[in-house]
């Protein structure tokens, strides 16, 4: 069994970004695949639902990483 690395606080991660940052600080908080998770929330806007809407949600409440 295998423990989770904990990577820090919840930070929008800006030199991986695409947009915002939100899917790349996600990935790297929870060790996720960038790239991976960047698709599962493309896909998931084809649903119903608010997604777009929380993607911009944590946009706003995530604070940028400024760590070099």
């Amino acid at each position: 069994m295998t423990t989770p690395v904990y990577r820090g606080p919840l930070r929008r991660d800006m030199q991986h970004k695409m947009i915002a940052g939100v899917c790349a600080g996600l990935a790297r908080r929870y060790n996720l695949s960038r790239s991976g998770l960047r698709l599962a929330f493309v896909l998931s806007t084809i649903l119903p639902g608010p997604q777009f809407i929380a993607y911009l949600v944590l946009w706003i409440v995530i604070p940028p990483d400024t760590r070099r």
